[in-house]
């Protein structure tokens, strides 16, 4: 059901990784090989992907490349929302693709890419069809951002919140159903594309959303998914149990299982976006979550000891 593991979401935008901790990413790379070691460690063939970068900077994969990272990986993604908050057209995506596979031999995927129903669904049902034109022949990986509407009175994981202005607003209108779990417009127009075009949802811990979202990527005919386990949220009481339930209810779907936000207490800062204070631990939670959803058949885990952490590690601190 896996197909790749993904090491880190965004690293270098400011609302994921903590640039000020770490401006030119050395702590990244450290933390991006470690990653790559351990899952090739623990699984010869898995696809292991750099997190997505946004905004789709070369000379952030040239650094990675310099540092050694993209021995370690097998994709390089990037992430566009060129409608709302890139300051690119939709039809440069083919160009900024190109701007990436020019500088590194590995595919490149498109891991997150969407268009917000903010103005009008009418502009977000327009731009599903029109990405799907754009990236269907270029990208062997293509997940639109997202099923679902994040809900109005959760908050976006940005840095400055609602001091963005509209910009932050336009992340609560990102999904093909509204929050309430009604389709919009671009819903029956993404079922069409479903066979060139994936989804990336993000489950938060013991999403309500999670049963009715596999009722509806079936029903849309979805084939690959990308969601993610946060490494701060194994330290919370019955992780594994929340893991083991998200990760059965999507068994149907080829995943992409992306990896990341630092605990509080295991950072240099407390915060999610801080660089591990060990960056071998969050290396090794990797490897832990690769080796239980890969290797293991559903009904193994929970009688096999081997698979279960430490205690401390599901326990808040």
């Amino acid at each position: 059901m896996i197909e790749a593991a993904k090491i880190w979401n965004e690293p270098n935008n400011k609302s994921h990784w903590d640039l000020q901790l770490d401006p030119g990413w050395e702590k990244f790379a450290e933390v991006a090989i470690a990653a790559g070691r351990a899952i090739r460690a623990v699984h010869p063939t898995l696809t292991r992907v750099l997190g997505g970068i946004s905004p789709i900077d070369p000379s952030f994969i040239e650094n990675m490349k310099a540092k050694g990272v993209l021995d370690h990986v097998d994709v390089v993604a990037v992430h566009g929302f060129p409608l709302d908050w890139n300051l690119w057209q939709i039809d440069e995506w083919p160009d900024k693709l190109d701007e990436i596979q020019s500088i590194v031999s590995l595919p490149v995927w498109a891991t997150e890419v969407g268009v917000s129903s903010f103005g009008a669904e009418e502009v977000q049902d327009w731009g599903v069809r029109r990405t799907a034109e754009l990236l269907s022949s270029r990208a062997p990986r293509i997940h639109w951002y997202s099923l679902y509407d994040l809900p109005s009175t959760w908050e976006a994981t940005t840095r400055h919140r609602e001091a963005e202005g509209s910009s932050y607003y336009r992340h609560f209108h990102m999904g093909l159903l509204r929050e309430d779990g009604t389709p919009k417009m671009a819903c029956k127009t993404f079922e069409r594309y479903s066979d060139v075009m994936g989804l990336c949802q993000w489950f938060h811990f013991e999403d309500h959303r999670l049963d009715d979202a596999v009722h509806w990527m079936r029903r849309l005919g979805v084939k690959h998914l990308r969601t993610g386990l946060s490494w701060a949220d194994s330290f919370r009481p019955n992780a594994i149990e929340w893991f083991d339930r998200q990760m059965d209810a999507l068994a149907d779907f080829e995943v992409t299982l992306t990896f990341c936000f630092t605990p509080e207490h295991r950072g240099l800062a407390p915060h999610h976006t801080s660089p591990p204070l060990d960056p071998q631990e969050f290396a090794d939670f990797c490897a832990r979550m690769v080796e239980r959803y890969c290797n293991l058949p559903a009904a193994s885990r929970s009688t096999s000891p081997r698979f279960e952490p430490a205690t401390d590690e599901i326990c808040a601190p």
